[in-house]
């Protein structure tokens, strides 16, 4: 009885856009319905007027989007400052993978706005020669027994298709009317109970098909595009692809939805069936359906991210192999391509899988996360994906901790050598893999981690640094440093000891004061003893420096010998002029005892301090302009998860 009250939530928000659309379509249609009525009269008009038709049709067609343009312009404040519904913590759910941002553009507050064409793209359609639709009648004004094949009919129209961006004023009639007809049919399977027959589930799958399984368009600057700052070159058919892909998902929710009757179209083992319904949802559709996840347009690869959750989680014969070729579109990006649109909701899609997988975990799934999830860390575009890729090797170390050893190896040998901010992801996904660590296979792996991590303390980039840090003010993790101090310390406390007076950031120099003054109190003993040794090698290295100015000395006196030094005295100066230019003496760490109580106010208030409030660290890589009807198709994105139910079954998928 629940259902029904969330799927109203949704079909609420689905007559609104409804209306909005049907505004927008009407003031075109108006002037134009009388034209398209003519062009297919049995006579056809005059080529002369035909022309000045078309070009009345250009010139309100032009009034209408300077109209559109100046009413974009006073919307677009409100767009701009508040995110969208992923912007925010709190729509991240407790247990679920991190959902993929929809706009990923977060405009400063000088970022410039420039007026464009709008970025849109279509793909490659097989248009019918015939468009012409009929308007049917409604579905709730037919009789009971004539429903069924109205609705087949109604299904079968909309498999029609047409052209959005050739001519993007051809057949306004017909594309409302298939627009009409998807907004009826969503809000019929949803409300009413009893309608999804044996009959209509091939029609369903072939009005999929014939919409969606398309050739992709190419991008439109594939080297100057940048994921991370661009917007995506959005889908100019999506007024038609939305409503269908809506249409197909409240029909894998329906309560009316039976998997066992589906199964003759979809599950790719009832290899017995007859050939009618080979035709459907087999192992070619899933492939196809896998192909769109390249699509750059977010807004619908958020529609294909649920609608393979809901094939994957409804019928059993096909999750072997969705994993398998999303395996091979991992392999395909790691090691040829390294340009993949959709990695970030398959990751997401496998997050939910993962989380539901049954202990003890198979062999392929181990293999699975060695050789497919961790290679995805050496993709220059990981920041894309990251926080998805994270949540999935957490998931596999909570199911199997013993994996643990060899997930964090494989990191440390692929961790960034040059690049600040993917070590600073690396040093973020650690932290998440520390949080749910067992302590006897922290044991086997603390020795060449904090090795890594006095590394990291030590780098000049002091947001690395400063993450690094960060780790001391995690509870679980300062006890698995406690109760391993023993080897940890003596591998941390020359980092901390030299960088506590040597680094450039004062921020630095607080939070360290902190990791030595926890160090301390954990064990004072052996505190002490690494001071001492510390000033001991100091002191080592002081006197080989002192050896080796001393020897630089000596060649430099005999260079002086030299009978051939007065003739070369010139050049001899400016190799010989200053004293120790080649030897540079070490800072001078002044090795005084640490004394926690020289710990001030003043780093205190460092430590919490913010870094140049004034003058943000703003550097923006791409050179593209951004486009303000982009922005607002993408804030305007109501995801599927807002409207559709998730049942416990697919919560949880498993194996």
């Amino acid at each position: 009885m629940e259902e029904p009250a969330n799927n109203q939530v949704g079909q609420d928000g689905d007559d609104q856009q409804s209306q909005q659309q049907q505004q927008q379509q009407s003031q075109q249609l108006q002037p134009e319905s009388q034209p398209q009525q003519q062009s297919h009269e049995p006579h056809q008009q005059e080529n002369n007027e035909q022309d000045q038709q078309q070009q009345q049709q250009q010139q309100q067609q032009q009034q209408q989007e300077q109209q559109q343009e100046d009413q974009d312009e006073n919307e677009m404040s409100s767009v701009m400052v508040t995110e969208g519904p992923l912007g925010t913590g709190a729509s991240i759910k407790d247990g679920l993978p991190p959902p993929t941002q929809i706009n990923k553009i977060k405009l400063g507050p000088g970022a410039p706005l420039i007026k464009k064409d709008k970025r849109q793209s279509s793909s490659r359609f097989n248009l019918p020669k015939n468009r012409e639709l009929q308007k049917l009648p409604s579905l709730r004004d037919a009789q009971p027994n004539e429903r069924e094949d109205l609705f087949v009919q109604k299904i079968r129209q909309c498999g029609v298709i047409f052209d959005f961006i050739t001519d993007p004023l051809s057949d306004l009639k017909w594309k409302e009317v298939k627009r009409a007809a998807l907004n009826e049919m969503v809000e019929y399977v949803t409300t009413q109970r009893q309608v999804i027959t044996e009959p209509v589930y091939p029609e369903v799958v072939q009005m999929f098909a014939m919409n969606l399984f398309r050739t992709l368009p190419p991008s439109s600057n594939p080297s100057e595009f940048d994921p991370e700052e661009d917007e995506p070159t959005l889908e100019a058919a999506w007024p038609h692809l939305q409503l269908v892909y809506e249409f197909f998902l409240r029909f894998l929710e329906s309560p009316d939805f039976q998997p066992s009757v589906a199964k003759r179209f979809i599950d790719q083992k009832f290899v017995l069936q007859p050939s009618v319904a080979k035709r459907f949802i087999d192992q070619k559709f899933v492939l196809q359906l896998l192909e769109l996840f390249d699509s750059e347009d977010p807004r619908e690869r958020d529609f294909l991210k649920t609608t393979l959750h809901r094939i994957y989680g409804k019928f059993l014969g096909l999750r072997a192999f969705i994993r398998k070729q999303i395996n091979n579109i991992f392999y395909k990006f790691i090691y040829e391509t390294e340009h993949h649109n959709g990695v970030a909701e398959l990751l997401e899609i496998l997050g939910s899988i993962i989380n539901g997988f049954a202990l003890p975990l198979k062999e392929e799934h181990k293999v699975f996360l060695l050789k497919v999830l961790l290679p995805l860390h050496k993709v220059k575009s990981l920041s894309v994906y990251h926080p998805q890729l994270a949540y999935c090797v957490v998931q596999f170390l909570e199911k199997d901790p013993s994996l643990t050893e060899p997930v964090i190896i494989t990191l440390l040998k692929l961790w960034p050598k040059v690049h600040s901010p993917k070590e600073v992801m690396f040093l973020n996904e650690l932290e998440e893999i520390l949080d749910v660590i067992e302590p006897n296979e922290f044991v086997k792996v603390m020795v060449p981690l904090f090795r890594q991590l006095s590394k990291c303390v030590s780098s000049p980039h002091f947001q690395v640094a400063e993450r690094a840090l960060y780790y001391w003010n995690n509870e679980y993790i300062l006890s698995l440093i406690s109760d391993n101090a023993q080897t940890i310390l003596p591998i941390m406390f020359p980092a901390l000891y030299k960088n506590s007076k040597s680094h450039w950031n004062k921020t630095i120099h607080g939070l360290i004061y902190n990791a030595l003054k926890l160090f301390m109190e954990m064990n004072q003993k052996l505190f002490d003893e690494c001071t001492q040794q510390y000033k001991a090698e100091r002191q080592k290295e002081k006197e080989k420096m002192r050896e080796r100015e001393e020897a630089w000395q000596h060649i430099e006196d005999l260079a002086v010998q030299n009978p051939l030094f007065d003739k070369f005295s010139s050049e001899s100066n400016n190799i010989f002029g200053s004293d120790s230019a080649f030897v540079s003496s070490p800072q001078d760490d002044s090795d005084s005892d640490f004394n926690p109580d020289n710990l001030g106010g003043e780093t205190n208030e460092q430590v919490k301090k913010v870094r140049n409030k004034e003058k943000p660290l703003l550097r923006r890589k791409s050179e593209l302009p951004h486009d303000q009807y982009t922005i607002k198709a993408l804030s305007d994105h109501k995801r599927a998860d807002d409207y559709l139910t998730t049942s416990q079954e697919l919560a949880a998928t498993t194996s």
